[in-house]
């Protein structure tokens, strides 16, 4: 067990999957305890849940109490009919959870980043995590315009010769349209071993999205694991989205075990749960 982990849990003394599944530490009677709210927003990257349907993948975060959804082309194809898009829309809909965005929708063409941009428009999206080539980058920032649709561009970490960091992406839109942004995935900034909590502080005003997880090593072969089980400061992150008062949303994105994924993202739910608890 890590040291961050082991502190924590020290600190807390709580039950921390009690607190990512509402209604798991109910007591003895049939009446459900209300979950404990938190002062973040917290949601899902669908990739997460790729080898799952969109049925049931809105079931997980129906049953995770997670109220946002971002959707990966798993769940709805980028070459989706305006009929199958407004199905998607009514089933999130239906389930409470709140469509924000697509992505990674990769760009690498003006017919590409047409292409993003009117399947965001059609599906209610705020919002389009991406990663236009360096050449795209005026292309996407006069369609941002044009749509009012923000830009998130997402790092990849080492090993990415586009983004790598979200310094890599910063440099180049700093002076763009304020809607042109970053979406800050702290795994893939911890294996290129940078601070997440010093990216976010940095980057702050143009960080429209955070994508949660925790790797095991702080080198390019870190690997995903449960989050509290690795090497990223979760509890000083967490500190610091909430001391700057990050108001987007902060998207669980478990990538360990793909065909059986919900434990280990109820476990990383209930951990980021129990940090803020004992910080918020």
């Amino acid at each position: 067990m890590n040291s961050n982990r082991r502190n924590f849990l020290k600190l807390s003394g709580i039950g921390i999957a009690a607190v990512a599944i509402p209604g798991m530490a109910q007591s003895a009677s049939s009446k459900p305890e209300k979950s404990k709210s938190v002062p973040v927003r917290l949601g899902l990257a669908s990739y997460t849940l790729r080898k799952m349907n969109l049925d049931d993948a809105l079931a997980v975060c129906q049953k995770l109490d997670l109220k946002h959804i971002s959707l990966k082309d798993f769940h709805l194809k980028l070459d989706s009919t305006d009929a199958q898009i407004a199905e998607v829309v009514q089933k999130c809909k239906d389930a409470g959870v709140e469509l924000g965005s697509g992505g990674v929708i990769y760009m690498k063409s003006e017919a590409e980043v047409d292409a993003a941009f009117e399947y965001a428009r059609k599906a209610g999206m705020n919002m389009i995590i991406g990663v236009p080539q360096h050449e795209m980058l005026p292309y996407a920032e006069k369609k941002v315009k044009e749509y009012n649709i923000r830009l998130a561009i997402h790092n990849h970490g080492p090993g990415d010769k586009v983004y790598p960091s979200c310094e890599s992406a910063y440099v180049l839109i700093k002076n763009m349209d304020p809607r042109v942004g970053l979406c800050l995935d702290i795994g893939h900034t911890q294996r290129i071993q940078r601070d997440p909590s010093a990216d976010l502080k940095d980057y702050f005003s143009r960080v429209f999205e955070i994508h949660m997880k925790d790797v095991t090593t702080s080198d390019q072969d870190g690997k995903a694991i449960e989050i509290g089980r690795g090497v990223i400061d979760i509890p000083g992150f967490l500190k610091t989205v909430v001391k700057m008062k990050f108001s987007g949303i902060i998207s669980f994105e478990y990538e360990k075990e793909d065909a059986d994924p919900v434990p280990g993202l109820a476990e990383s739910i209930g951990y980021v749960k129990g940090v803020l608890a004992v910080i918020g």
